[in-house]
């Protein structure tokens, strides 16, 4: 054909295949960009295994099943608090009553009390010792028990005369996750329905949602939940 030879079609087919290339290029570019991407908000609100629905159960410390725990601290004392599940199902505290330095306390018995609205609730202590420190900080501000109940809330610091038999009815890492499960799964078979309510838009818990749920006699549900119904 007049006017057509084949340096024309190979500078043709040149560029397309250029086009191509360039194509294939950025495609691979753009593959490689959402493979890297930063998580969408639904993966990224997966809560890690130190929690229990909006509890959490972290390693290194040991539970007592009345919702206290010890953590060890050196060969003798151990360091005393509540959980986050209980400071949770209370909500705000109001005042801490701790003992005295010299006091002893005894696993499975009381061993501080927290007033909640007016209402004195005794707490388990989960080890047996003596007494040898308080948390200053809690008495003058209970809100930081609410706040970080695992580090700057803690109460007691004991020295413990019993450490290997205490620890040996206590509960830690998954262990004590079920048993924060357990216990929230007794409020649900309580409840019924209603828990959804302690929910805020069916997310996180209401702080206090022992007296969203049980209204007046939310004490004595908690006494029964802490174990401690007989105090």
């Amino acid at each position: 054909m007049e006017g057509f030879s084949y340096v024309d079609i190979f500078a043709t087919k040149g560029i397309e295949y250029i086009i191509v290339m360039v194509f294939l290029a950025g495609f691979i570019y753009f593959s490689r960009y959402l493979s890297h991407r930063v998580p969408a908000p639904a993966e990224a609100s997966v809560r890690p295994r130190s929690f229990v629905d909006y509890f959490r159960v972290p390693d290194g410390y040991l539970f007592h099943q009345g919702h206290t725990w010890f953590r060890k601290e050196g060969r003798e004392v151990v360091t005393v608090g509540l959980d986050d599940f209980a400071q949770k199902v209370l909500g705000r505290i109001d005042e801490v009553g701790l003992p005295h330095a010299g006091t002893r306390v005894s696993q499975g018995e009381k061993g501080w009390t927290l007033t909640v609205d007016s209402r004195i609730i005794p707490m388990i202590s989960p080890v047996d010792g003596e007494v040898v420190a308080v948390n200053a900080a809690a008495l003058r501000n209970p809100r930081v028990v609410n706040e970080d109940p695992y580090g700057s809330g803690w109460l007691l610091k004991v020295r413990a005369t019993k450490l290997s038999a205490n620890a040996r009815n206590l509960l830690s890492g998954n262990v004590a996750r079920r048993m924060v499960e357990e216990s929230l799964n007794g409020i649900r078979l309580q409840s019924g329905e209603s828990l959804g309510m302690v929910y805020q838009d069916g997310g996180v818990p209401v702080s206090g949602m022992a007296k969203a749920l049980y209204g007046e006699r939310w004490d004595g549900a908690v006494r029964e939940l802490f174990l401690t119904q007989g105090e």
